[in-house]
């Protein structure tokens, strides 16, 4: 398997999917710093490209995506499909090529189209019974860092 591009969700992925809401909307997401290091650091030295695909728009991801500098950030996406299929286009990137970690339903989709799938320990029933490695992690404690740890090993 020759990974080219980590496609990932965000709310239940790289955070524990609690959204924290105020009167002014939403607060805060926590991520956390080691999944940002592998995004950061251990993807680029394999010339993995990562990005984002997810069904809500949150300017805190847009931060964590600069600060990550994660430049394929696809927010508001309910139908994630056409995202990744342009990705994949863009990318030069046949299903082999392409690992994605989700959590949720609207993940499915998208899953069933890519070559390797991973998935958060705390991920709904029907996204683990399609992935190929379930995280011991749940998401936002580290299942992003877990996922690209597997995907470096089996490269």
């Amino acid at each position: 398997m020759n990974i080219k591009l980590l496609v990932m969700d965000v709310d239940g992925t790289l955070t524990d999917g609690k959204i924290n809401m105020g009167p002014d909307g939403e607060l805060f997401k926590a991520f956390d710093i080691k999944d940002g290091y592998a995004i950061n650091e251990m993807l680029p030295a394999h010339d993995i490209v990562p990005a984002i695909i997810t069904g809500r728009a949150s300017r805190i991801v847009e931060n964590r995506a600069r600060e990550l500098h994660i430049t394929e950030l696809h927010q508001g996406k309910h139908e994630k499909l056409d995202t990744l299929k342009m990705l994949m286009s863009k990318y030069g990137c046949s299903r082999e090529n392409v690992a994605y970690i989700g959590d949720d339903i609207l993940d499915i989709v998208c899953m069933r189209e890519c070559g390797l799938v991973g998935c958060p320990a705390d991920a709904c029933q029907q996204v683990k019974e399609i992935a190929q490695y379930v995280c011991k992690k749940n998401g936002g404690d580290g299942a992003v860092r877990e996922f690209i740890e597997f995907i470096l090993e089996i490269e």
